[in-house]
C-alpha cells in the first residue's frame, strides 16, 4: 500500500465515511485528487468523513448505519468510536425471509483433494491420531503418554501424521443435567469423531467423574460400521502405580496406530471438504480485503458440492436481516433467530450486550463498534443462499452453506467446528494472530500486506493486494480456493510448520458447581 498516493476505500455510493488506505495512516493537511482535506490526521484503516455531519446525523458504512455523531463532525475529520453512538441491535421481529437467496446453479466440476475416506463417509486432510478424555484430571497423566508415544511408537508409523490429546476442563464439578450441560457433552464427543481422526477413538477416564465413557458415547452415539470407542480407566484395579497407567495407554494406542497406519490419501471431489472460515484480530480492512475474498472462495466450494461453515453470533447480530433474507427457507430463517435469541439472552444474563464484542486491537484497527465489524464480517459467507443451521455442539450432516452459531471467541469457535466435523479451517486477521489447531489445517490469511510481509512465516495468504489494486477480490479468493484444495492434500500451513496450536475451549453456559 503506497505511502506516497493518499488513497481512500468508500465500499458504498451511499457511505458518507471511507478508511484511509496508506501505510502509517495520514497527516492533516493530505489532499485527495476530489478536494478532499484531512482536518487532522487520520491513522491507516480509520475513517474518515466525507461530508459534514450533524450531530446525531447517520455515520453509513458498508450501506448500513454504523453509528450516530456525538456531535458536528466536519468534511475531512477522523470518524473514531469516540464521536459515534451505537445503534440498537435490530429487532428479531419482522425480518425479510429468503428475499435475497439465491442459489448456486453452476456447479464447479473436476477439483478434487487427496484426502483419507472413512467408513462414515466423510473425509480427512490430515491422519492424526487422537485421545480423548471424559475430564480434566487425567491430563496430566495423557500428556506424559503423549510424549512417550510420539518417541517411541510414532517413528514405526509413517502414515500416521501426529498424536493429539484433546484436552479440556470438562468433566466434573459441574451441574452436568442442568440445561446448557449438553453442549459441552455433545462437543466433546463429536470432537472425538472429526474425520481427520480416522474411525478411531481412544478415550482416556479416571472413574469417578460426572460424565463417564458410557455418557459421552451412550447406545446409538458411534455409526453403525465404525469402530467402537476404546476407554483406558486410570482407577481400574489393575493399574498399581503411575507406570502402570502408562503402560495401558501405551499398548492401546499402539492399537490405533496400527489401524490409521493403513490409511491412505486417495482421490476425493471438492464436494468432500467441510471448511470453517473465521476471523480474529480483525482490522478495518477485514471487510475489504481478506473476508471478502474467504467469501468469494466460499461461493466457489458451495458450487463444488462442499460444506461451508461462518459462525460468531455477535459478529453477525447485527446483520440478521441480511441473513434471513437469504434463508433457503422459512424454517432455515427462524432457525438463525432462535439461535439470535438465545445469545441475546445468554448475554443478557451475564450482564452485558453484544458491544462486548470489539477488542482494544479491533478498534485500533479502525474499527469503531460490533456493528461496523459485523458487516465486515459477514462477507466471509459468500452470496449464496443459507441452506442450513447448526446449534453450538451439533456436527454436520449436510452439504452447502452453514450457518453454525457459535461464540465469537477465537478459540470456541474454532473448537465447535472442529466438532461439527470441519476438515479445513480458514482464519482471517487484520492485526495478525498466530492461531493454529493441532488436528485440523489452519490456512491464515492477512487483510494488509504490511502484515503479511512482517509475519511472513505465520501468514499463509496476503489479501492486502486487494487494497493496493494488485489483485482483485476474485483473483485471491480463487487462490485461496486452490490452496484450501493443496493443503487438504497434505501440504502444510505455516502453523503446522511451527507446530502452533491453541487450546481447545469449550462452550459451558451451564453452571460450575
Amino acid at each position: 500500500m503506497s505511502t506516497h498516493v493518499p488513497r481512500i476505500i468508500r465500499m458504498q455510493a451511499s457511505d458518507n465515511v471511507a478508511i484511509v488506505v496508506n501505510d502509517g495512516g495520514l497527516p492533516a493537511g493530505t489532499v485527495f485528487p476530489d478536494g478532499l482535506t484531512l482536518v487532522e490526521g487520520v491513522p491507516q484503516g480509520h475513517k474518515v468523513a466525507l461530508q459534514d455531519l450533524a450531530a446525531g446525523e447517520a455515520v453509513v458504512r458498508y450501506g448500513v448505519i454504523i453509528g450516530y455523531a456525538n456531535g458536528p463532525i466536519a468534511r475531512g475529520s477522523w470518524v473514531s468510536e469516540r464521536v459515534l453512538t451505537m445503534p440498537a441491535a435490530r429487532s428479531l421481529d419482522d425480518l425479510p425471509i429468503g428475499t435475497r437467496a439465491v442459489f448456486a446453479t453452476e456447479p464447479l466440476e473436476g477439483y478434487t483433494f487427496q484426502g483419507y475416506r472413512n467408513k462414515d463417509g466423510s473425509v480427512g486432510t490430515r491422519n492424526i491420531m487422537a485421545i480423548t478424555s471424559t475430564v480434566q484430571c487425567v491430563s496430566g497423566v495423557i500428556d506424559y503418554a503423549v510424549k512417550r508415544i510420539k518417541d517411541e511408537l510414532l517413528p514405526r508409523y509413517p502414515n500416521v501424521e501426529d498424536v493429539v490429546a484433546l484436552e479440556h476442563v470438562y468433566g466434573c464439578g459441574v451441574a452436568i443435567d442442568a440445561p446448557g450441560a449438553e453442549i459441552p457433552i455433545k462437543t466433546i464427543r463429536n470432537l472425538s469423531r472429526n474425520p481427520n481422526f480416522g474411525d478411531s477413538v481412544m478415550v482416556v477416564s479416571l472413574g469417578c467423574e460426572k460424565l463417564p465413557p458410557a455418557r459421552l458415547f451412550p447406545a446409538g452415539a458411534i455409526p453403525i460400521g465404525t469402530n467402537a470407542p476404546s476407554v483406558v480407566t486410570l482407577q481400574d484395579q489393575q493399574h498399581v502405580g503411575f507406570m502402570s497407567m502408562i503402560d495401558s495407554l501405551m499398548t492401546t494406542a499402539e492399537k490405533h496406530l496400527q489401524e490409521l497406519n493403513a490409511r491412505q490419501r486417495v482421490s476425493c471431489p471438492a464436494s468432500d471438504l467441510v471448511v470453517g472460515v473465521q476471523c480474529g484480530g480483525s482490522d478495518a480492512f477485514s471487510g475489504v480485503t481478506a473476508n471478502p475474498a474467504v467469501g468469494y472462495a466460499t461461493d466457489l466450494l458451495v458450487r463444488a458440492g462442499a460444506a461451508v461453515m461462518f459462525s460468531e453470533v455477535t459478529e453477525v447480530r447485527d446483520g440478521i436481516d441480511q441473513l434471513t433474507a437469504r434463508a433457503a427457507t422459512p424454517e432455515i430463517a427462524q432457525a438463525m433467530v432462535r439461535e439470535m435469541q438465545w445469545y441475546d439472552d445468554y448475554l443478557v444474563r451475564g450482564g452485558v450486550d453484544r458491544s462486548a464484542n470489539t477488542t482494544p486491537g479491533n478498534k485500533k484497527g479502525g474499527l469503531s463498534n460490533i456493528v461496523e465489524k459485523a458487516m465486515g464480517s459477514i462477507v466471509k459467507s459468500g452470496t449464496t443462499a443459507i441452506t442450513g443451521v447448526l446449534s453450538p455442539g451439533d456436527k454436520l450432516q449436510q452439504k452447502g452453506l452453514i450457518y453454525a452459531a457459535t461464540p465469537a471467541s477465537d478459540f470456541i469457535c474454532g473448537t465447535l467446528q472442529m466438532a461439527a466435523g470441519m476438515n479445513v479451517h480458514i482464519f482471517t486477521t487484520g492485526r495478525g494472530t498466530p492461531y493454529g489447531l493441532a488436528a485440523v489445517p489452519v490456512i491464515k490469511v492477512a487483510t494488509r500486506t504490511e502484515l503479511a510481509n512482517r509475519w511472513h512465516d505465520l501468514m499463509d495468504l496476503d489479501a492486502g493486494r486487494i487494497a493496493s489494486g494488485e489483485a482483485s477480490i476474485e483473483d485471491v479468493g480463487f487462490e485461496l480456493f486452490q490452496m484450501i484444495l493443496d493443503v487438504a492434500s497434505g501440504r502444510k500451513t505455516w502453523a503446522e510448520h511451527w507446530k502452533l496450536h491453541n487450546a481447545l475451549a469449550l462452550f459451558n453456559p451451564a453452571p460450575v458447581t
